[in-house]
């Protein structure tokens, strides 16, 4: 038992009928870090957090969540924000927080305490007071994702967290997973949109038709795609798509092509000496998105931004 790691799971495996949703899915992942699990909507993301929660049973693999082989004895350590979002309505937001970390032991006194603080910073002070039904859609997602990490848990897991936020609420969830993370917990969420997993995983799995198709950082994955070059002629003279790359591509004024293996120096001097000089040169590395197409295919191209 690798106690490094807050999970590990192996050749998990789980059947709805005949279909295999998760089918062999193998995740690792270290104690501190932000860990994504990617994947096109209905890839398996949700049973696989299931799964490893304890929340479900898999039809086959085994998994182990803070070095504990059933996970439900690591409840009381672990927070956990589910697709599906729920609270009480009738409860005031300080009490939504404080109830849920009560449901993990910890004091209600405290509870309410630690509840005025994260909502605090949180920027969601003037709403303490405010009962959930009260509260838009949005901030009472994130008085659901402060009661979860009340207790001060040593693993959080985020099922879509970002689903249904504005843009102010997404960059303050953001702000908590970092904060978390800069706590000592561990954070894993799942996520069909880039963008989030691209700025905070430290390592990411992708998940597409229930198989794990990736895992590794995100600089890793980027790295399945080759550099493209933007390169603009000082001079356009006839005969320079002669000494461009085979690849290359003329748009826009702009010639695009692949970063080639040899690096851009051989293939810059020849074109100086024909006169066509550098108005413009730059190397874009792939997008996390690009790279995410290209590990899952045209399964995941609508689903993924």
């Amino acid at each position: 038992m690798n106690q490094d790691l807050a999970i590990s799971a192996a050749g998990l495996v789980k059947r709805f009928g005949a279909r295999r949703v998760v089918d062999g899915v193998d995740i690792a992942v270290p104690r501190g870090m932000i860990y994504g699990v990617l994947g096109p909507n209905g890839a398996g993301k949700t049973t696989t957090l299931r799964m490893l929660l304890g929340i479900i049973e898999p039809d086959a693999g085994s998994r182990t969540l803070l070095g504990r082989a059933i996970p439900r004895e690591a409840s009381d350590f672990v927070g956990y924000l589910p697709e599906e979002r729920g609270l009480y309505p009738a409860m005031k937001a300080r009490e939504a927080i404080a109830f849920m970390g009560a449901l993990r032991g910890l004091d209600w006194r405290e509870g309410r305490r630690r509840a005025d603080t994260l909502l605090e910073s949180a920027g969601l002070a003037h709403a303490a007071d405010q009962k959930i039904r009260k509260l838009s859609k949005g901030m009472a997602q994130l008085v659901q994702l402060l009661g979860s990490v009340v207790h001060q848990p040593e693993l959080l897991v985020l099922d879509e967290p970002f689903s249904g936020l504005d843009p102010v609420n997404q960059e303050r969830l953001e702000a908590l997973i970092l904060a978390e993370r800069d706590r000592g917990a561990t954070v894993l969420f799942s996520t069909h949109i880039m963008g989030h997993a691209e700025r905070l995983c430290d390592r990411l799995a992708i998940i597409a038709g229930g198989k794990r198709r990736f895992e590794g950082t995100v600089a890793q994955a980027r790295g399945t795609l080759p550099a493209q070059v933007h390169y603009t002629p000082r001079v356009a003279l006839d005969g320079i798509d002669r000494l461009l790359p085979a690849d290359a591509r003329h748009q826009e004024g702009e010639w695009v092509f692949t970063l080639p293996e040899t690096g851009m120096e051989a293939l810059l001097m020849p074109l100086i000496s024909a006169g066509h000089g550098i108005a413009a040169l730059s190397v874009e590395r792939p997008r996390l998105h690009d790279a995410f197409v290209r590990i899952v295919g045209s399964e995941g191209v609508e689903t993924a931004q």
